[in-house]
């Protein structure tokens, strides 16, 4: 049985920040950015409403039907349409947690890290209600748009924040592009690309 997907508009906000704040909690990279567990619990949703804001702003969210899974994108151009927000990570600290330098350094690490001069699409952040993991929710969502990728002829990136969610993405296709980024004294991330795949043409050797 397959999976219903849509598209998520301004009425699904508060339900994916919710979606989102619950998936993430004990996520190797929101522990490191909000060390304590109680603090975490106040201030992780703020960080996941930002991120869920910017996106509702300039790119586009996935849902599953009933709501137990989403997904994060940015259509990334190859070059830039202008310059890059500077203050954006600063902003970013000021609004979620002003004492917490982390919340605007992993924004800047990321930033980064990002790869330029190819568009692609852009995996921000998916998630799935704990109770439905492993169901293969976030799979779905990921391929919905690697079709789409596949056939616009457009790659795909993501930074994958634990190695079972690497394992995922690589199953679906992704790469490691082999240089991890390092959160100081924290966890690892794994930037991964995916080059779209071409179907065979008809007669092409192969099977």
């Amino acid at each position: 049985m397959g999976v219903a997907i849509r598209r998520a508009g301004e009425d699904d906000r508060e339900a994916v920040i919710r979606l989102l704040d619950e998936a993430f909690q004990s996520d190797p990279v929101s522990s490191w950015v909000f060390p304590d567990a109680e603090h975490r619990r106040l201030r992780h949703p703020l960080l996941m409403g930002a991120f869920v804001d910017a996106v509702l702003a300039e790119g586009y969210v996935d849902v599953t039907e009933d709501g137990s899974a989403c997904a994060l994108w940015l259509s990334v151009p190859a070059e830039p349409a202008g310059e890059d927000d500077e203050d954006g990570p600063a902003q970013l600290r000021e609004n979620v947690d002003p004492e917490n330098e982390r919340v605007e350094l992993i924004s800047r690490l990321t930033a980064g890290i990002h790869p330029e001069g190819q568009a692609h699409e852009y995996l921000w952040m998916i998630g799935v209600t704990p109770g439905r993991q492993g169901e293969g929710l976030g799979a779905a969502l990921v391929q919905h748009v690697l079709d789409r990728c596949d056939g616009e002829g457009v790659a795909a990136y993501l930074e994958a924040s634990s190695a079972r969610s690497r394992g995922l993405y690589e199953r679906l296709g992704f790469e490691f592009t082999g240089s991890a980024l390092e959160l100081p004294a924290g966890p690892l991330m794994w930037p991964m690309w995916r080059e779209p795949v071409r179907e065979p043409l008809r007669g092409e050797a192969g099977s």
